[in-house]
């Protein structure tokens, strides 16, 4: 029972010391992007940095990219915003050099999607847009799968968006449009919510209580059992 009492105890413990070194490095990684996403916009990383685009780096910077929009090449996105139900206007802009970037062009409620789909269809020539850059969504990562056969999309995948739309290599990356991308403001832009749940210190308290509980009823045991010999 020692033993065992001993593993368990140790199990706690070090459970808890990694949900302390989880919130540090939580932490760091709110201060990190929080700075990014009130500093100046810088431009968007070009095909030749594409391959050192990652999530610890660059996700939350504020970029800008000048290109045009590719007519007739848009993805809606199922979305549930503040403003209720409706999808992610997403389409691809080309800049002078070939490279294509999928912009999220904000977001367009239910009953506004024909809207959508007409605005798209129309070429605006080339324009600047100023936003957040974001990581894609893998198909199916805590959302329900994409189902390109039926245009069906849940989920910010730009891999899978390029290969429907027939457009090859696309950026690792696509761009949260800011409210100031949109004459207006339609799709509304500069809707991205930056939140990161932070519970590690609830959750170490919890593995710390544990050991002790475990270190407790091993004294209890401990000394019932001496008194019972004696």
């Amino acid at each position: 029972m020692l033993v065992l009492a001993g593993l368990f105890f140790c199990l706690f413990i070090g459970l808890g010391i990694w949900q302390i070194e989880r919130m540090q490095w939580k932490h760091d990684l709110i201060a990190r992007v929080d700075a990014r996403i009130h500093v100046a916009a810088v431009a968007a990383p070009g095909r030749s940095d594409w391959p050192g685009v990652n999530r610890a780096d660059d996700e939350y910077r504020r970029v800008t990219l000048t290109g045009s929009y590719l007519a007739g090449k848009q993805i809606l996105v199922n979305a549930l915003t503040e403003r209720g139900a409706g999808y992610w206007l997403l389409m691809p802009m080309q800049t002078a050099d070939g490279a294509i970037t999928f912009i999220n062009r904000g977001f367009v409620p239910t009953s506004r999607r024909g809207e959508a789909e007409q605005l798209s269809n129309q070429s605006a020539g080339e324009m600047t847009v100023t936003g957040l850059l974001r990581m894609p969504e893998p198909d199916g990562f805590f959302l329900r799968p994409n189902d390109p056969d039926r245009n069906e999309w849940n989920s910010r995948d730009v891999v899978a968006f390029s290969k429907k739309l027939g457009l090859g290599d696309v950026a690792p990356y696509f761009i949260d449009a800011d409210a100031s991308s949109n004459p207006g403001n339609f799709p509304e832009g500069g809707l991205t919510v930056v939140r990161f749940r932070d519970n590690h210190l609830s959750y170490a308290l919890t593995w710390f209580a544990l050991a002790a509980m475990v270190l407790g009823a091993t004294v209890f045991v401990w000394r019932h059992e001496r008194k019972s010999r004696d």
